[in-house]
């Protein structure tokens, strides 16, 4: 019976080519989207489970409170980890500190490369179950060693057994390899460390880290853990939630809250908002899922469609089948089998989509996802999914058919009924829905972008570049390496600060002056630069004057942004004394807020102080005009002069700049891609009703034209119940996007309005785009030849 069924059915379908043709279509896009949609949330949720330790394992992060505001971070002060390994020693298997992932250069012989890596306690790489290629994971028990990663271990010894060689860090030290592990998966927090350092190398190296271990005050740290095997994170957050606070000094109440961030939630669930976590990536995954269900489901209805509005031309098969002892039961089988069969055609099509746009797609969602070809879990649940997708597909047809009163259809006398095609129409109607739905919020997230980018940033950006002092050469000849690159003729400028422009490395306290409140603990951002710094970044002063040599004095002066005058609360500020660490500053300048973070928040209050010792970021600013290769050429030949061990490093502020709309473009243009494919399918479906009701309508049509109708007549005639539709789709979909983008940009304190021309350009593009696509169909109808269309059965 089943082989009947098939051998039916594929009659049928190639008898209807073009029917079969446009559902096979519609459900292969539908279903390649949904396979890269799965793929791509798989790769979400099995972020971070390449470590064996994933359920146990976590990062100690800390809650503060400054004015009434509480904000969260990972860095932690290095002696919470020993209070937790002697009074909480039950309760954690493995605790191991870490300084953040940077840039160092690595050197082997001729070979040098800047790679990101971190100091670490030893015990970190068993935590993290690091597979280890070559050595153990015991290998950072020397001082001097070094773990690398299989590909740096290639790079830099090619085919040379890499263990006991010696590798040279910053040009300042040298480090023997004992152990290579395997990289970490793209879809690891930790990836993009490439070596791991002994902890006791970082003590000896910087001074400044020698001296934090005793001070809980300084926040400069990581601390991960591995919980005990029956512990709890829960009653462990109960446990050692004050146990920062109770070493705090009187005056540093900023309340410190301690809890544990599970390595599970570090990728999906990042985000935090007053101590509270708000989700993070989680949305996105959300987001993508619904988006690929609907995308599916329009597909879905484009089958359902199409094959109710073939009802009549297949009713009086029906009737004639039921007439010669088909039950019902047998219909229903045939006409499932054949959705079926075309589900199974589309899989194997949507699959061969998803080969051809997956190396795309990966480029656009920065990922690095393979179809799981050996994971039977993926086929077991793609062949459901395609005999789910084929059975919901033709249930409603193969019910519908299948109830035809064969006596009424072979008389005649079968009507369809007045509301037979109400189903159809309640399903453009979804499938519209959701299509402008996209359209609209598409829009919203390119507005948002666009806003953020052309926020004022305080600063002139073009031709900047910044390079990483990570080695002693560069410390110490400031006047002699700035005086050197502008005798090239590139260079307009040139200075050095404790941090880039695009980002604020350290935050203070212990700051004072008259009328602060005294239940007020003030953060600053606090950045110390050199005296070219403002004429290098371009700096745009509301109020006083900027750091200059002629002025000794300026040596215990501030420059204030915007923000922490407002802040701050002082009135006038030129000329106010502030106090930081019991020394006397005065204020000497106000400029204009400069976009440091992420353009979608709210400016840090960030004070600008002169300190050439703690400067370690050299930025400098190519004259305009100069074509930039041989600019960067000569501004090489200086660097490689006065730092000859090192590569010349460097990157360009806008690129900078520009990675931080990365993420919310990266959304946008996958939910454009999304959204034009749901239109693609939506269109499809309605370019074959508008065939089949012209077919249907071809006397009526041949009849109006005897009678004097013209084409723009019938076209008009054939049109109208659409663009009906569309609109009744515009007006659900409106209110439903409105709202849910609302909910979008509550996230962003720094955000767009949502303008009224948006709802009346996705309208006018979705009506535009219906008439495209009903339009051929319609014309060619009304442009037949009447008396061929009067003599058609």
């Amino acid at each position: 019976m089943i082989r009947n069924y098939i051998k039916i059915a594929f009659r049928n379908l190639l008898k209807n080519k073009a029917y079969s043709s446009i559902n096979i279509l519609g459900l292969s896009v539908g279903m390649a989207v949904a396979i890269l949609i799965g793929l791509w949330i798989y790769d979400e949720l099995s972020y971070d489970k390449y470590h064996t330790n994933y359920e146990r394992l976590a990062q100690i992060y800390q809650n503060q409170t400054f004015s009434g505001t509480t904000g969260t971070s990972a860095a932690i002060p290095v002696p919470l980890a020993g209070e937790l390994r002697t009074k909480y020693g039950d309760d954690f298997k493995s605790l191991a500190l870490a300084s953040w992932n940077f840039e160092h250069i690595l050197a082997f012989e001729d070979k040098k490369f800047t790679k990101e890596g971190m100091f670490t306690e030893p015990e970190l790489p068993k935590m993290l179950s690091l597979k280890m290629i070559q050595g153990t994971l015991d290998g950072l028990k020397d001082p001097s060693s070094i773990l690398i990663t299989q590909s740096l271990a290639e790079t830099l010894f090619g085919d040379t057994d890499p263990i006991n060689k010696i590798i040279k860090l910053d040009n300042k030290t040298t480090l023997k390899v004992t152990g290579v592990y395997e990289d970490l998966p793209y879809n690891s927090t930790l990836h993009s460390t490439s070596f791991l350092i002994p902890w006791e190398k970082y003590l000896t190296l910087q001074n400044w880290v020698k001296e934090s271990q005793t001070q809980w005050n300084n926040n400069s740290f990581q601390l991960f853990v591995q919980i005990a095997d029956k512990a709890d994170f829960g009653k462990i957050n109960s446990k050692i939630k004050n146990v920062v606070q109770s070493h705090r000094a009187k005056g540093e109440d900023d309340k410190p809250v301690a809890f544990l961030h599970p390595m599970s939630q570090w990728h999906l669930y990042s985000e935090f908002k007053n101590g509270i976590n708000i989700g993070g990536r989680i949305q996105f995954v959300w987001l993508f899922g619904i988006i690929g269900t609907f995308v599916l489901l329009l597909a879905c209805i484009n089958f359902m469609n199409l094959s109710t509005a073939r009802s009549e031309k297949r009713a009086k098969e029906v009737g004639i089948r039921k007439a010669i002892g088909s039950v019902r039961q047998q219909l229903i089988g045939q006409f499932l089998s054949e959705s079926l069969i075309i589900a199974g055609i589309a899989f194997l099509v949507g699959v061969f989509l998803v080969l051809c746009t997956l190396p795309w797609f990966n480029t656009l969602a920065d990922k690095e996802m393979n179809i799981l070809w050996t994971n039977p879990v993926f086929w077991i649940a793609c062949l459901t999914f395609t005999a789910f997708t084929g059975l919901i597909s033709g249930s409603y047809p193969a019910f519908y058919l299948s109830s035809f009163q064969p006596v009424k259809v072979l008389k005649g006398t079968f009507k369809a009924g007045r509301l037979a095609s109400l189903p159809r129409k309640v399903l453009v109607v979804v499938q519209f829905t959701v299509s402008v739905s996209l359209i609209i919020g598409t829009i919203i997230v390119f507005r948002q972008i666009q806003y953020a980018k052309n926020r004022p940033i305080g600063y002139d950006r073009e031709g900047l570049i910044t390079v990483m002092m990570n080695t002693p050469e560069l410390y110490g000849h400031y006047d002699v390496l700035r005086s050197d690159l502008i005798k090239t003729g590139a260079v307009e400028n040139m200075s050095e600060s404790s941090s880039p422009t695009t980002g604020v490395w350290s935050n203070q306290i212990g700051f004072d002056w008259e009328g602060k409140d005294p239940n007020m603990l003030a953060l600053f951002g606090t950045i110390a630069v050199t005296h070219d710094y403002g004429k290098t970044v371009g700096w745009q002063f509301k109020e006083g004057r900027d750091f200059s040599r002629e002025y000794a004095t300026d040596s215990v002066g501030f420059v204030f942004n915007e923000a922490a005058v407002k802040y701050a609360g002082i009135k006038d500020p030129v000329g106010k004394t502030v106090r930081f660490n019991d020394k006397k500053y005065t204020i000497i300048g106000i400029i204009k807020d400069m976009v440091m973070e992420s353009p979608f928040d709210p400016i840090k209050p960030t004070i600008f102080l002169l300190d050439y010792g703690w400067a370690n970021v050299i930025t400098v600013k190519m004259k305009a005009g100069i074509n930039s290769k041989d600019a960067l050429a000569k501004v090489e030949a200086v660097f490689k002069k006065h730092n000859p061990g090192s590569p010349f490093d460097f990157k360009f502020v806008d690129k900078e700049y520009e990675q931080k709309f990365r993420a919310e473009e990266r959304i946008g243009t996958l939910a454009s891609f999304f959204a034009s494919l749901a239109i693609f399918i939506s269109c499809l479906g309605l370019f074959g009703l508008a065939s089949f009701m012209a077919e249907q309508r071809t006397k009526e049509i041949g009849i109006r034209k005897v009678l004097g109708a013209s084409v723009v007549n019938l076209w008009q005639l054939l049109s109208k119940d659409f663009v009906t539709l569309v609109i009744i789709s515009f007006l659900i979909a409106a209110p439903i996007a409105y709202f849910t983008m609302s909910q979008w940009l509550e996230k962003y304190e720094y955000r767009s309005e949502i303008s009224w021309w948006v709802f009346v350009l996705s309208g006018v593009g979705a009506m535009v785009i219906t008439l495209l696509t009903v339009s051929f169909q319609a014309i060619k109808a009304a442009l037949a030849n009447p008396v061929k269309s009067l003599r058609s059965e």
